[in-house]
């Protein structure tokens, strides 16, 4: 398949390439949206700083693939100015929870993790002094799974990097999962969700214990090799834990075939990956994190301000990476940007350009 990356977008620019440029296999309806000549168009109007990938599949096919170039890193690893490409992995950092929120339902299926209703401390007896404190017996991997156990925790205010940063702590912990596990309780479980890295280890930790892999192995057995997904790595901590919650790198062509395969129930290629029944239940709304905007288990969801609104679900992960998955247009979404540094009103301006100018409008 050609490729839209920068180069050739702005080419266009000079005469060399006549714009708009729509692929051949386009139907009439993207050819008319004239997708590619309006992302040269917002290139151009400095409207997509840091813009370092867009993906767009519809009815299982890549319609659109766009890549950049800028600098980028890796999780706190500077890796310089990097032209981008189909061959080139990029950091999933947030998105990596949804991925892992699949990967226990892999498990769960397998009878080799506790189901939502079990107690969380109950699965971990090493910590027992911590289980016998007041009130930590009513938390249960569902709080876990739609981080609603109530713990005080707080990444988004102080920034990463920050010591008081929960995550930032937990990572320089001696015990991330004490670390976690023994964190003062905050609110009521079940009422409140607060978002917690921390969440995402503790089942990361789980699925290692259950299936005697870790957390990568796990998930490039079950989910990434079915895919067919070509190479993957996961950041480690100085502890050698898997950094659960942000620690993923993998292909951008892959982690669309993710939101592929939640569009296809679970299955691909005739078979069953991810049972169907979690895939509804990880994409059902469990508590709001902010007005328009809900969380089940490990993926986010709510409606495009459309007429009349369009529903969606998927992953957001810092420095601007996004996974929309667009049931009614039978669309997936991707976005990788290296907006690490901005501020989060900033990364999430190239997002709602995108989605309000290219995508929303241009794919039905």
């Amino acid at each position: 398949m050609a490729h839209l990356n920068r180069r050739h977008l702005l080419a266009g620019l000079g005469g060399s390439v006549a714009l708009p440029w729509i692929p051949p296999w386009a139907t009439p309806a993207m050819a008319a949206s004239s997708a590619a000549e309006r992302l040269a168009a917002l290139e151009r109007a400095g409207k997509l700083p840091g813009l370092h990938a867009l993906l767009i599949s519809k009815g299982g096919q890549l319609v659109l693939e766009h890549y950049g170039e800028g600098e980028d890193e890796g999780w706190n690893r500077p890796l310089g100015k990097v032209v981008f490409g189909p061959d080139v992995q990029h950091d999933l950092r947030s998105i990596s929870k949804s991925i892992v929120g699949l990967a226990y339902g892999v498990a769960l299926a397998e009878g080799r993790v506790p189901p939502p209703d079990a107690k969380l401390y109950g699965q971990f007896p090493e910590y027992a002094d911590l289980a016998a404190q007041p009130g930590r017996d009513r938390i249960t991997i569902r709080h876990v799974l739609s981080m609603t156990f109530g713990f005080e925790w707080d990444e988004l205010i102080v920034p990463y990097g920050d010591p008081r940063n929960s995550e930032t702590a937990m990572e320089s912990a001696p015990d991330r999962y004490r670390f976690i596990l023994e964190r003062p309780i905050a609110s009521e479980p079940g009422v409140k969700w607060t978002y917690c890295g921390g969440a995402t280890a503790l089942l990361g930790r789980l699925i290692a214990r259950g299936t005697g892999e870790a957390l990568p192995a796990w998930c490039r057995r079950v989910l990434f090799d079915p895919l067919g997904f070509g190479p993957s790595d996961w950041s480690l901590g100085d502890d050698g834990e898997p950094r659960a919650a942000s620690g993923a790198r993998l292909l951008p062509r892959d982690l669309v075939k993710i939101g592929q395969l939640m569009l296809a129930n679970g299955n691909w290629n005739g078979k069953s990956v991810v049972p169907a029944d979690w895939v509804k239940r990880v994409t059902t709304p469990v508590v709001p994190t902010r007005p328009g905007r809900d969380y089940g288990y490990q993926w986010y969801m709510g409606d495009f301000a459309t007429a009349p609104p369009l529903h969606w679900y998927g992953g957001v992960g810092w420095g601007g990476q996004y996974l929309y998955v667009i049931p009614a247009r039978d669309l997936v979404v991707l976005i990788h940007c290296g907006n690490y540094q901005r501020p989060v009103k900033e990364q999430t301006a190239v997002m709602l350009a995108l989605m309000k100018e290219i995508v929303l409008p241009g794919f039905t």
